[in-house]
Order: structure tokens, then C-alpha cells, then sequence
């Protein structure tokens, strides 16, 4: 039993160990280990990359190119290929075509090409092993085996871009460069690790006064309750509807006193409204994007008619971030921005030729063509991408299409929140995380994987998704536990919440008009509860191994091959994943299923757990298994010879009770334990390293 005070367990127990920073290279160079830029025509500069890299007039390896953007290079059949970040269809992407575009979907089916954030780094295994990142923010779409079984070809938009390879010593190495080259991921406050109940559809002030109850009742932890659009005053950013929320300092700081942080809802569309100030100051200092005529351009989302924050402006950059400070002083600590791709559900010209389309379509007899020329021109109106050819940004004077910059937009609304709180309130942390991104959003901000639905395929492409996040830095994640869309049901939560738990972002979210999700609306409360109190008894371990992860620049989410290099059936393995370096996890993703078949690539340890205080442990031989897991039951799996901080659960994580932290694994392992204070802005400041023996 280890006995501990506050946020770091006392010493007599541990052997500390000093902390130092390593200074990132440039360039690395080692046995076979190196970072080469390569540019072509002339890019627009994104930010990804933070450290100065000079380029070579060498010509680019592994790739040919056809001096047009075409990028192309010919797999063999052993080949993996990992990363793209937030995508869909496996941790190996070989046999499918993914567009880096920023899009507003929340139907992530199998014939799905683009989502939320755009993430253009790959890591090649096979005969050769390298990594490389195409910098390039307009669209770019990867045919990886999807024309050609065994032909990749990437192809951007325009030749202006930079393309980084990148080869190492293995994939784990790899990766460590990259992170490097494009700076420390983002550090939330420990608060951030609890448990959030969210829904769009808390309408009042009274509903969120009784959802903490019904968890305060129950004995269920909480940290945070989110605010979706209904808070606001017509849904207009920074202001707040005072029918409906009165007073929501006096509610920030109730639930202050019972360990709940309210976590309000930004959206990137500002509502068009004369006496509405952030509109008139926007209009008035030329902070918005502009249509071809120089005017502000107009498109629509919740209030209506919008213009968008020229974010890629640093001045309108640091105008709409310190917006925040109306919130942060009502005693708001952590947002979510949202529609940031842009979402635009439809601007006006295209409204009007549809309109007039349509009754021309419905003055007659509708037959099948004219239908479903109806239908698709309604359903085109949200997120045409001929919409985004309109608009335009002011980059250094230079007025640029909006379309050659898109996957930029959400990852600088993050950066001019994140940028701005820092100033306004730099001794701690606030939270953030975003819809969309790019390589590079990692250093201000998490995200969440975007509007997923209450299908069980979505609790595997939410796990299939972790690797390739944390790859291009992105550690801060997760998804909408119980799904966003659609009705959940009682057994997909609770095998839900068994593989979410292990995330760094726990959120139940869903939308107006579903089922409510909360998890007292269910009869077996006591099951979804005790998931919970295990979640807290695990943030020890997921936040020392997320300090870990962001510190170090590695990985938090690893496929398994990535450390059983020459297990042939490690590298097939797509519904599992190694935690830190002590934990792998094999959720349950089928409906009615009462167990599943693991593969161990080593001997580990099974635990399985109905509550944080009941539990068993087997120890399981290399190979396959099946495992049984009752619907009430967690299951996962420790590594050979390690073990994991375990602590008693608490109200919330500022509760949590160090003195409690005992070690759970192998008799004889050790535990290296990262803690901070977990709010200091510089987490590094306040660091102790020590070791659980």
C-alpha cells in the first residue's frame, strides 16, 4: 500500500528521479535516422512544422512525382500503411481513397472520404520503412491501394507544397521525430481527465442544476457539464440568453463548490446584427473572410446569416480570442469550438438558384430524374465545396481563396483562444479542444472525434483512430461516448463507456431529439456508474502515461506491432491497442456479444473488474483466447512484468485521494509516475518523476 499527499505520493516510497528537458534537433541524424524537406512551387506557409528545416535540392526518395502535385509509389504486398489521423476504414489504410478536407459529416460510414480534421503524415512499414508529411492546407486526396491494389498516389489540389520524409530506426522512432519537428502537444488541466456529461439540448439553467444532482445522488463522479448552443442568446458567440441562463456566474461557481467546471460551446459563424458587437467591431476593423468584391462574405449556420473570423489574420486572430475573457470571467475554465471547418449549411446565391430550381423541378410531374435531382440539390446545399471558392483570407496583404487554405480555418480559431487565454490568464491551463484541425492545432488544443452516431461500428473507428491522432500529436482526444446521433441503448453505453474510459477525453454527448443518454436515464445505473468510479481509478495511470506521451513526444495509442515488430500476427491486429507501455485493451464493439477473441502477443495479465474494489486477475499465455466479458464487466489486459497505479475513485479528480494510489499488476513490477499540479500553464514547472515500487 502506497500512502501519498496531494499530487505527489510522499517519498519514502518512491526514488525520485530528475527530470530534464532534451533540446529537438533540427535535423536528426544517427544510423539511418533523418529529416528531409523537400519544396515545391510555392506553399503557403501552415505552421505544422516549428522547427527550422533547411531544404535539399536532393531529389525526393521513395516517391516519383509528375511536377503537378501527383505524388505516386509502389507497394508491395507487405507493406502497412498508418496514420491520416481522423479517418476511417482501419489502422492499416491500404485499400481505400481518403480527402483531406475538413468536413461537417456525421455519418462516418465505410464510404466515407473526408471527416473533421485533415492530418497528412503516413508511416510506411514494410520493404522500406519511412514516414512523410504533405504540408499542404487546400485538398489533397491519398489512393492508397483504393485504384490499385498496389499503387499509392497522392495527389494535392496544386504543386505548392512541402513534403517532409522522414526514416529511423523503427516506426516508434519515426513518429518521436515528426512530433518533434512539429512541437509539444497540448496539456489540458487534470480536471479535464474526469468524467463529462454533455448534450446539446440543456436548455436551462435548472437543467443543469438537476443533472448534477442525479449524479450527486447516485454517488457517480462528475467533472464537467457542457453548454451545447442553447446557452446562447440566439446563437450569437460570447453572449448568453439571460431568460434562460439568468445568471451564469452564479451557476459556474455552485458548481465550482461540487467539483463541476461548466464547459461552454464557440462556434466560428458570427450572426449578422446591427447593435451586436462582436459583428459591428468585426465589420468595422476588417476582421472577416471577404467574397470576391471585397465585401464580407455571407454564409449561413444557427443564427442564419454569418460572416467568418479571418482567422489566419493575426490581428482578427487576437480580437475573436479574447472574446473568450466575457466567459472566462463569469468563471468559465474550458471550451469546445465547434462548425470550424466552416460548416456552412448555405449561402445565398446557391439557396436562391435551388429554390428556383425546384419549382421548375415540381411544377409538373416529378418523375425519378427530377426527384432525386431535388433531393441531391438539397442535400448540396450544406458543405458545397463550390462554397468555399467565394471566400477569401487577407495572408500578408495578400488576398488568398479560401479553398487553398481550408484545413487551416479550425486549428486558428483554437490557436487565437489558446494564444489569447494565455495572455489574459497565464498562470493556468484552460481547456480546449476543437471539431477541426491540422497537423499543428496539437500545440493549443484536443479535439473530439467529431459527430459520431450511437452505432456500435463507431466505438471501433473511434479506437481505430487514437494511433494515428497521437502520431501527428494530437493525445488530448476522444469521442462522443453513447454516440452524437441516433437512440442509444443501455448495452451499447455500457460497452461503450468500457472502451472510452480509457481515453483521455470522456464525454457523453448527444443530441437534441435522441434518446437522453445521461447515465441515470438507464435501469442499470449501478453498472454505468461503477464504469465511472473505475475511470477515476485509473487517472493516475492515464494521466502520468498522457504526461509521458506529451513530454517525450511519443505515443500514448500504439498498434501492437509497433512493439512486437516481428510478430506476423501482431500486424494484423486492428481491434486492440497497447496503452502506455503497461496496458492493452480490446473493447467489445458487437451487439449482444458476451465475449471476444484477443490476441496476446506476449503474456499479460487479464483483468476483470465489475467495480473498482471488485475485481480478478488470470495470468494468460502468448496467443489467441477467447474472453468472456459480462455486460457489466470491464476487461483489459496489463503487459508482462509491469503494473499500474490504481487509486480509490473520488467525486472528482480534485479529489482524488493520492494516499489511496496502490500499484495493480505483476508482484515485483515498478511504476514510473509522471504528476504535476494539474493546472500550472507550464506543466514542467511543476513535474516530479517518481518511482512506485
Amino acid at each position: 500500500r502506497l500512502v501519498g499527499s496531494e499530487m505527489c505520493i510522499r517519498d519514502r516510497f518512491y526514488r525520485i528521479i530528475s527530470y530534464r528537458k532534451k533540446k529537438c534537433n533540427a535535423t536528426l541524424k544517427g544510423s539511418a535516422i533523418m529529416i528531409q524537406k523537400y519544396v515545391f512551387g510555392n506553399p503557403i506557409a501552415t505552421n505544422a512544422v516549428v522547427t527550422e528545416i533547411k531544404p535539399t535540392q536532393e531529389p525526393l526518395p521513395f516517391f516519383t512525382t509528375d511536377g503537378n502535385g501527383t505524388f505516386t509509389y509502389s507497394l508491395s504486398e507487405e507493406d502497412i500503411v498508418y496514420g491520416l489521423g481522423e479517418q476511417i476504414r482501419g489502422i492499416n489504410k491500404r485499400g481505400w481513397q481518403y480527402v483531406s478536407w475538413n468536413y461537417d459529416n456525421p455519418n462516418h460510414h465505410e464510404d466515407t472520404r473526408s471527416l473533421y480534421g485533415s492530418h497528412n503524415f503516413i508511416l510506411i512499414r514494410g520493404t522500406k520503412t519511412f514516414g512523410a508529411f504533405f504540408d499542404y492546407a487546400g485538398k489533397m486526396e491519398f489512393d492508397i491501394g483504393y485504384t490499385k491494389r498496389n499503387l499509392m498516389q497522392i495527389k494535392a489540389a496544386k504543386n505548392d507544397l512541402t513534403v517532409y520524409i522522414i526514416t529511423g530506426e523503427n516506426e516508434k522512432d519515426i513518429v518521436k521525430q515528426f512530433r518533434k519537428i512539429i512541437g509539444k502537444s497540448y496539456i489540458p488541466p487534470l480536471w479535464a481527465f474526469g468524467y463529462g456529461q454533455s448534450r446539446w439540448g440543456y436548455k436551462t439553467e435548472q437543467d443543469i442544476r438537476d443533472v448534477a444532482k442525479q449524479y450527486k445522488d447516485a454517488g457517480v463522479p462528475l467533472d464537467s457539464i457542457y453548454l451545447d448552443i442553447d446557452y446562447m442568446e440566439r446563437y450569437k458567440d460570447f453572449t448568453v440568453d439571460e431568460t434562460r441562463f439568468p445568471d451564469l456566474k452564479g451557476l459556474a461557481a455552485d458548481m465550482r463548490e461540487q467539483g463541476i467546471h461548466l464547459v461552454p460551446i464557440i462556434d466560428a459563424g458570427v450572426k449578422i446584427e446591427d447593435g451586436y458587437p462582436v459583428y459591428e467591431e468585426g465589420v468595422q476593423k476588417n476582421y472577416f473572410c471577404k467574397n470576391a468584391e471585397g465585401g464580407d462574405f455571407v454564409g449561413a449556420v444557427w443564427p442564419g446569416r454569418v460572416h467568418f473570423p479571418d482567422f489566419l489574420q493575426p490581428e482578427a486572430r487576437d480580437w475573436f480570442g479574447k472574446k473568450y475573457a466575457v466567459l472566462t470571467e463569469m468563471g468559465i475554465d474550458g471550451f469546445w469550438n465547434d462548425m470550424n471547418e466552416p460548416a456552412i449549411f448555405y449561402t445565398e446565391d446557391r439557396l436562391e438558384d435551388t429554390c428556383n430550381k425546384i419549382k421548375e423541378l415540381t411544377s409538373g410531374n416529378m418523375g425519378i430524374d427530377e426527384y432525386f435531382t431535388f433531393t441531391g440539390m438539397v442535400a448540396g446545399l450544406n458543405g458545397n465545396i463550390g462554397d468555399y471558392d467565394k471566400f477569401y483570407h487577407n495572408i500578408d496583404g495578400q488576398m488568398v481563396k479560401h479553398s487553398e487554405v481550408h484545413n487551416l480555418y479550425g486549428m486558428n480559431m483554437t490557436r487565437s483562444a489558446f494564444e489569447a487565454l494565455q495572455e489574459i490568464r497565464p498562470e493556468q491551463r484552460t481547456l480546449f479542444f476543437s471539431r477541426s484541425s491540422y497537423v499543428g492545432a496539437h500545440r493549443y488544443g484536443g479535439i473530439w472525434q467529431g459527430d459520431n452516431k450511437s452505432w456500435w461500428s463507431h466505438i471501433l473507428q473511434s479506437m481505430q483512430q487514437l494511433p494515428a491522432l497521437n502520431m501527428a500529436g494530437f493525445l488530448f482526444t476522444g469521442c462522443d461516448t453513447g454516440g452524437f446521433g441516433c437512440d442509444t441503448t443501455e448495452d451499447l453505453m455500457l460497452r461503450w463507456l468500457q472502451y472510452s474510459l480509457f481515453t483521455p477525453l470522456f464525454r457523453n454527448h448527444s443530441a437534441d431529439g435522441t434518446r437522453q443518454q445521461e447515465l441515470y436515464q438507464f435501469d442499470n445505473f449501478a453498472a454505468t456508474g461503477e464504469m465511472i468510479k473505475i475511470r477515476y481509478s485509473l487517472v493516475p495511470y492515464l494521466y502520468s502515461e498522457f504526461l509521458k506521451a506529451a513530454l517525450q513526444d511519443s505515443m500514448m495509442f500504439r498498434p501492437l506491432a509497433f512493439d512486437f515488430p516481428e510478430d506476423k500476427m501482431a500486424q494484423q491486429v486492428e481491434d486492440q491497442l497497447l496503452l502506455g507501455n503497461e496496458l492493452m485493451i480490446a473493447p467489445i464493439y458487437h451487439q449482444n456479444a458476451q465475449g471476444r477473441y484477443v490476441y496476446l502477443p506476449e503474456e499479460m495479465m487479464l483483468v476483470r473488474m465489475k467495480s473498482h474494489d471488485h475485481y480478478e486477475t488470470e495470468i494468460l499465455p502468448q496467443g489467441h483466447h477467447y474472453v468472456a466479458a459480462a455486460l457489466d464487466e470491464l476487461v483489459f489486459f496489463i503487459r508482462n512484468q509491469k503494473a499500474i497505479p490504481f487509486a480509490a475513485p473520488a467525486e472528482s479528480t480534485a479529489k482524488t485521494d493520492w494516499n489511496s494510489v496502490q500499484l495493480l499488476g505483476y508482484a515485483g513490477a515498478s511504476y514510473e509516475l509522471y504528476t504535476d499540479d494539474g493546472i500550472s500553464s507550464n506543466p514542467e514547472s511543476t513535474l516530479k518523476i517518481s518511482t512506485l515500487s
